[in-house]
């Protein structure tokens, strides 16, 4: 029988039809069994008979695979590959695949949720009632704000073509190939360069990869760039903005707030989560019930091909492994 090992967790807690299907095609399986995002050592201690993992964002590196003499094929539940060392499958003869376009719904959605919550304080208002304190607070309303996305692929292209429909104010964005946003259909966006999308905006939001160009590509310059009333929101991968650097310009008094949902480290315990006015979210972006199933079940799909002998759908295209190959 076949050994998959589903390391990101949960999985089949809403929707079971993935565990199902390993099922039905006599697949043995073993669920994460720490329940919880795993580290590098307690991977490569679980993987010596494993052919196929189902995986989360934990980090599969060159020491994981090693121990993964039997490993064919990393099936990613998701679209960052920041933890996948590509480099290392690929000289190992290693497959890998995702689920790019199954988690953008979700994570666009909880974008403008934040944006929401930032521009009335709604998350200050209801901490505060919890403490038995009320006080109302002064808002800003989306028609009347300059919002810049960087990165406008296939979450930062969803966010911007909802807040037009919202009929929010002034639209800049930046993304690297402006050719490939398809923003064809949205009104009055303009491109920019990214130091505009700084000085210029009052929200500013991140939907980018992690990658050796995008790590710490937001730092203090920029955040002291910005007007002093403006946010910032990261729903993209930790590490694209410098952690510290904002905690260092939020507890100056710049910034009206800003909201992470993704960390460097996760579970994430640092100095952001004394800051009031900085929203914190457990990189739950994707965990709509609707699109959690589908990441989980177009990963379990890929995996039962894999094992089945069938063609495989979701291989990561070659341009994603240029990115690792040099560095970018």
């Amino acid at each position: 029988m076949a050994r998959v090992l589903i390391t990101t967790v949960p999985f089949g807690d809403k929707n079971d039809l993935p565990i199902r299907q390993l099922e039905a095609n006599g697949i043995e399986y073993l669920i994460n069994p720490l329940g919880r995002k795993l580290k590098e050592d307690e991977l490569a201690g679980m993987v010596s008979d494993v052919e196929v993992l189902i995986a989360g964002t934990e980090p599969i590196t060159a020491k994981v695979m090693a121990n993964a003499p039997r490993l064919k094929l990393i099936s990613r539940v998701g679209i960052g590959l920041d933890s996948v060392d590509l480099m290392a499958a690929e000289q190992r003869g290693i497959k890998v695949s995702y689920t790019p376009d199954a988690p953008a719904p979700a994570v666009a959605e909880l974008t403008i949720g934040l944006m929401f919550s930032l521009m009335r304080s709604i998350h200050v208002a209801n901490a505060r009632m919890h403490q038995g304190e009320w006080q109302r607070f002064f808002g800003r309303r989306l028609a009347d704000l300059t919002i810049g996305i960087v990165g406008a692929g296939r979450i930062g292209g969803r966010v911007l073509q909802q807040l037009a429909a919202l009929g929010a104010g002034r639209l800049l964005v930046n993304d690297i190939n402006p050719a490939a946003c398809g923003l064809d259909g949205i009104a009055a966006v303009e491109q920019v360069d990214k130091d505009v999308i700084y000085q210029a905006s009052d929200i500013v939001s991140l939907h980018v990869p992690l990658t050796a160009q995008t790590k710490n590509m937001v730092r203090r310059e920029h955040l002291l760039s910005m007007k002093p009333d403006a946010m910032i929101i990261n729903t993209a991968r930790g590490g694209v903005i410098n952690e510290d650097e904002l905690a260092d310009v939020l507890a100056s008094g710049h910034l009206a707030g800003a909201a992470v949902d993704v960390f460097c480290e996760e579970p994430y315990q640092g100095r952001l989560a004394s800051i009031e006015r900085c929203l914190l979210t457990s990189h739950m972006g994707s965990m709509s019930i609707d699109c959690r199933t589908r990441m989980e079940i177009e990963a379990t799909e890929e995996a039962i091909r894999y094992l089945t002998g069938q063609a495989l759908e979701g291989l990561v295209p070659e341009g994603e492994f240029q990115v690792q190959r040099e560095g970018l």
